[in-house]
């Protein structure tokens, strides 16, 4: 993300949105076929690699996928297309966290993994074929492929308007904060918690779905028109609820990690997963119209450098 983003903000301008999806769709299924094969033969420097390319390849696609909503939607329903972005970008990766811990548990795991991303790879690609064109708004521009030279100059560039670089900074401040969450979400079921994977993964789907509440919930609370004002509504929530989590959570106790049925069966766990899904549906109502306000107030024949420059500084912070 870091070195590619600028990149991908100059190509986004310069081409046909819908068409540089279905390429980068493309390229996603090569590299998940050569991830099946290091997944079935365990080649674990080859599925690093892959790794770092599937980061390039979805920095490509930020940019094209946020700057191509505001060709197809109306001022009025940028908060509503926002959401579902979000809200579908936090369910797939409960369902990918959730299928990819079924699928490694299964005697021929490696193969149905394998199996599983080419699969999804193609579903992907299909689905872009049906993406209506986002003629290029600056056709005439000259790529510059000096990564470090760009990603700088793309971040200055963001900085000319003052109140889209501070919600810039607003949203690299939420990737910052909820990169810590998810990274910790683990260490925390089972050091703090003593849960099992179950109890992990049970959190992790709690987080999500709220923010996929949150992010739908926005355009209900904004009136169909971009709402500032649940963004300190947010960060408010984000804060009380991180804090009672830090309060409420009692120190485990026994050898043996615990399962689902059992964490659920303590009357205080049921406060954690409030606290979870609280954390996420406030973070949905601070996120959302943030990115519907850089869509907004950002030229169009700039707009996908300026949100290469989100993703720079979402990569910087996280």
């Amino acid at each position: 993300f870091f070195l590619f983003s600028a990149l991908a903000g100059q190509l986004t301008d310069k081409y046909d949105k819908a068409l540089l999806i279905r390429y980068v769709k493309l390229l996603e299924i090569v590299i998940m076929v050569l991830g099946a094969v290091c997944f079935y033969f365990h080649q674990v420097w080859g599925l690093m690699l892959l790794l770092f390319l599937m980061g390039a390849q979805s920095a490509l696609f930020g940019p094209v996928k946020y700057s191509i909503i505001p060709q197809h939607l109306q001022p009025g329903e940028l908060v509503g297309g926002n959401a579902l972005v979000e809200s579908g970008t936090f369910v797939a990766i409960l369902l990918g966290t959730i299928a990819a811990n079924i699928a490694s548990q299964m005697e021929q795991g490696p193969l149905v993994l394998g199996i599983l991303v080419i699969v999804f790879a193609v579903i992907g690609w299909m689905a872009s074929l049906k993406i209506p064109d986002g003629p290029a708004p600056d056709p005439g521009l000259k790529v510059r492929y000096n990564i470090f030279r760009e990603s700088w100059h793309t971040v200055q560039f963001s900085r000319e308007n003052k109140s889209v670089f501070l919600a810039i900074m607003g949203i690299s401040w939420f990737w910052f904060l909820g990169a810590s969450y998810l990274t910790q979400i683990y260490n925390y079921a089972k050091v703090d918690l003593h849960g099992a994977q179950t109890v992990a993964t049970s959190l992790l789907a709690t987080f999500s779905i709220g923010i996929a509440l949150g992010s739908l919930l926005c355009e209900r609370f904004s009136g169909h028109k971009i709402e500032l004002g649940l963004v300190p509504l947010g960060s408010i929530g984000l804060s009380i609820f991180g804090m009672d989590l830090y309060f409420h959570t009692q120190p485990a106790s026994g050898e043996e990690l615990v399962g689902l049925g059992a964490f659920l069966s303590e009357p205080h766990s049921y406060r954690v997963l409030l606290d979870f899904l609280l954390i996420g549906m406030f973070g949905g109502f601070y996120i959302v119209p943030l990115y519907a306000m850089v869509q907004e107030r950002s030229e169009e024949h700039h707009r996908a450098r300026i949100i290469a420059s989100i993703n720079i500084l979402n990569a910087l912070f996280m």
